[in-house]
């Protein structure tokens, strides 16, 4: 797997990469034969789409599930809590967790 400077794909099988150095916009990313060009700024560590991703699929980083699409994706699309639920901690993003584990 060839890495473009900037992106990394931590996993042959994630279906997002990694933004390793902030990256401008209409910045031309291609990774082992995906190209796709950058339609905002991105921030170190932002995760962009590799390929198209229905509503309802998995996001998979280090190879694993993260969470869910809310809504379809495309390639290059930044990935973000505006556009993928956590499958994971829905009770952190709610406070919930706090609320009932006393003085943690």
């Amino acid at each position: 797997m060839t890495q473009p400077a900037g992106i990394l794909q931590i996993h042959a099988d994630d279906n997002v990469c990694v933004a390793t150095q902030p990256l401008a916009a209409q910045t031309c990313i291609e990774l082992d034969g995906v190209s796709f060009t950058l339609k905002t700024d991105v921030r170190l560590g932002a995760k962009l789409a590799l390929r198209a991703i229905a509503r309802g699929e998995k996001i998979i980083k280090y190879g694993e599930p993260i969470g869910s699409a809310t809504q379809d994706l495309q390639v290059g699309d930044y990935v973000h809590t505006h556009n993928m639920q956590s499958d994971y901690l829905p009770t952190f993003e709610t406070g919930e967790f706090l609320d009932n584990q006393g003085d943690l």
